[in-house]
């Protein structure tokens, strides 16, 4: 997959799990459109109807995404950046709502069967504090 697509196609997944709980936070929003901005998606035309909350993405789109991102044999790698692009998203409101934390459980759930060690829950609740700790230092800085 190009790299253009991917960022593209990651990019509508978090799309997704911005709508996840039924609406777009204005952080949510605000994180969006600068991610867009920096990887030179803003205008992107498939984008664009999302980005600017024209189209409303339902849950189950949005796991669809996750599900052809990933693929049938997702690699530990994948699932690990997946991971950590949607907890950054998550994070960026310092508010998680029930849905949100049922997507990062479930992209967890396919990480842990990618991994040929998995991961003990100490570990994935560090992990999960360390992506708060990066996007809440970087939130109080900007």
């Amino acid at each position: 997959m190009a790299v253009e697509t991917r960022a593209k196609d990651l990019l509508k997944i978090l799309i997704g799990a911005a709508w996840i709980d039924g609406s777009i936070q204005i952080e949510e929003r605000q994180y969006l459109r600068q991610l867009a901005q920096e990887q030179g998606l803003a205008e992107d035309p498939e984008l664009k109807p999302y980005l600017y909350e024209l189209v409303q993405v339902k849950p189950e789109q949005c796991h669809r995404w996750i599900e052809d991102y990933l693929g049938k044999h997702p690699d530990l790698e994948r699932c690990s950046s997946l991971l950590e692009a949607i907890a950054g998203l998550v994070y960026s409101d310092n508010n998680i709502e029930v849905e949100e934390a049922k997507l990062l459980s479930h992209i967890q759930a396919i990480e842990t069967t990618c991994s040929v060690e998995k991961p003990s829950a100490k570990a994935i609740l560090a992990t999960i504090q360390n992506f708060y700790r990066t996007w809440s230092q970087r939130l109080s800085e900007g």
